[in-house]
């Protein structure tokens, strides 16, 4: 079965119930959907943003409930730093965040859903944009 791992940007467009988003999540069983650790760090950043946001706030908490959030691991690491010393040697930049996230999906050869196309610069990295 195949992976997914949704982008930060692809769980905004699912809260904000894009219409296409919607659709190819309920074609894939929840079972093969995650969200690296990484992720749910910049969620809950967002979060912290707006205390007053009541229903976001609602909304990503079960929605955490129900992906499966990947931890971090020291495995991950030594893959984050061979990413990031082959990109910058050619010469390629991602945010740092972006490249633990592409370092994760990687590690777990799952496919990274996301529509942004910085992402398009990791070699290797399998990426899906579910909002085409």
């Amino acid at each position: 079965m195949k992976r997914y791992m949704l982008d930060t940007n692809t769980v905004s467009h699912l809260l904000r119930e894009h219409p296409k988003v919607i659709k190819r999540l309920l074609a894939v069983p929840m079972t093969a959907l995650c969200i690296s650790a990484i992720t749910e760090a910049e969620l809950l950043f967002g979060l912290a943003k707006r205390p007053d946001a009541k229903r976001l706030h609602l909304a990503v908490r079960e929605l955490l409930k129900r992906l499966d959030v990947v931890p971090w691991t020291s495995e991950l690491a030594a893959r984050y730093g061979v990413l990031r010393a082959r990109m910058e040697s050619e010469v390629r930049n991602l945010s740092a965040l972006d490249m633990l996230i592409a370092a994760h999906a990687m590690d777990m050869t799952t496919i990274l859903v996301s529509n942004d196309c910085a992402f398009a610069q990791v070699t290797g990295l399998q990426l899906e944009d579910w909002t085409v």
